[in-house]
């Protein structure tokens, strides 16, 4: 049985942030390339294990999927059957802020 797939309030704040960054210089590319994190994220309801473990947060239910500079982190909730995802995180603000509850 496939896991169900949320993304997190603060997972959606990172989206448009990165999408209106981007869009500064190219709305298209903007557009697509927020399309592209979120197509990452695809194979996740199927594949839940299939990102790394975040290695600072030191917590096997915190998962990364890294997508050029950007860290896809996500949270296996295994009793609920879901993924969520919390952050999309450029890697060069170092390790991902995440709220463990």
């Amino acid at each position: 049985m496939a896991h169900s797939v949320a993304l997190a309030p603060s997972a959606r704040r990172d989206l448009r942030h990165i999408v209106r960054y981007i869009s500064l210089d190219n709305r298209e590319r903007a557009e697509a390339f927020g399309r592209m994190l979120i197509d990452r994220t695809k194979r996740l309801p199927s594949f839940p294990e299939i990102g790394r473990e975040v290695p600072e947060l030191n917590d096997p239910t915190f998962r990364e999927i890294i997508v050029r500079s950007y860290r896809i982190v996500y949270r296996m909730r295994e009793a609920q059957r879901l993924v969520e995802i919390v952050r999309f995180w450029h890697a060069a603000r170092g390790t991902p802020q995440i709220d463990a509850s």
